[in-house]
Parts: structure tokens; C-alpha cells; sequence
């Protein structure tokens, strides 16, 4: 039996061009492009943009513009300006997404399961009564069940009045 799910929105990940070095630098520096990068918001420390292989549908993440792997070394007024984005961004997500918890996690370093360990990044993970089934248990596979598109537009129109 083969393991074939479809997912046609990952055509755009197959088919572009792959960005060269930091792709949280890359997004850091190229405002111009935040609708095409998913980016929700950004501030002079950090900028919020969705994850574009979710969890969850509204999986997304804070990250600071400094490039850095050191949590110990990104300044106190950047580290406390996450922690506050991440308070509001709970906020965003329970009370304009409806999800009813929120993980809220980093992985510092590759041997801790960082995907892009060269950047530190705060993951934020809506989640719902029941949101995981067999699939992801047995056999290792996400299934998301929601437009990746309309989650942005839809937590995009949120950030004004939480953020």
C-alpha cells in the first residue's frame, strides 16, 4: 500500500525557488513581499508570519529580526517584546480564531528538533478538542483540513484589533 496523500498547496514549495541562506533573515528583510511570505505583522524587534507547513491550521510563529541561535543573546527588550506579542497572540487565537488551547514552544538548537536552528523563532499551535486522529498517530502524517490561504487572511484581519 503507498503512502500518497494529496496536497496541492504544496505545488508552490516544490516549484519555487529555493531562498538562499536564512529564510527568517530573507523574510526579515523583504517587507515589500509580506503577502506573498504569510507575514501577519511586523515591528522593529520581530515580525509574525504563518508557518508554512502548520501543525494546525493558524500555526505560526514569532520571530525576532536579530539573526541569532542564542536565546541567551537576543537582548531582554527583544525577548520581553515576543513574550508580549505571544500574550496577545494567545489572545488572537482563542478568542478571534476559537481555538480552544494554544502550544507555545521553541526548539533552540538542531539536536532539540529546530527545523531552521540557525534562527531562533517562537512557535504558536491553535488546537481544538479531538484535532489529532489515527493518521497522525500510526502512520506519521499530518492532514490539514483548511485552506492555508484563507487561515492567512482570516488571522491577518484579526492582528489589528489583538496585536
Amino acid at each position: 500500500m503507498e503512502d500518497i496523500l494529496y496536497a496541492p498547496w504544496r505545488d508552490e514549495y516544490v516549484t519555487n525557488q529555493k531562498i538562499q541562506g536564512c529564510v527568517f533573515c530573507h523574510i526579515s528583510s523583504h517587507a515589500e513581499d509580506d503577502v506573498t511570505l504569510h507575514v501577519l505583522h511586523r515591528d522593529e524587534h520581530c515580525f509574525i508570519v504563518m508557518n508554512r507547513y502548520p501543525y494546525t491550521p493558524g500555526h505560526f510563529m514569532i520571530i525576532p529580526h536579530k539573526h541569532t541561535d542564542k536565546l541567551e543573546e537576543l537582548s531582554s527588550e527583544t525577548w520581553l517584546h515576543m513574550s508580549a506579542l505571544a500574550q496577545r497572540c494567545v489572545k488572537l487565537l482563542k478568542e478571534g480564531f476559537g481555538a480552544q488551547g494554544v502550544n507555545i514552544g521553541m526548539n533552540l538548537g538542531a539536536a532539540a528538533g529546530a527545523g531552521i536552528a540557525q534562527h531562533i523563532h517562537m512557535h504558536l499551535v491553535p488546537r481544538w478538542s479531538r484535532d489529532t486522529n489515527f493518521i497522525t498517530s500510526i502512520a506519521q502524517t499530518r492532514v490539514y483540513s483548511t485552506d492555508f490561504e484563507k487561515i492567512y487572511e482570516k488571522i491577518k484581519a484579526l492582528i489589528p484589533e489583538y496585536i
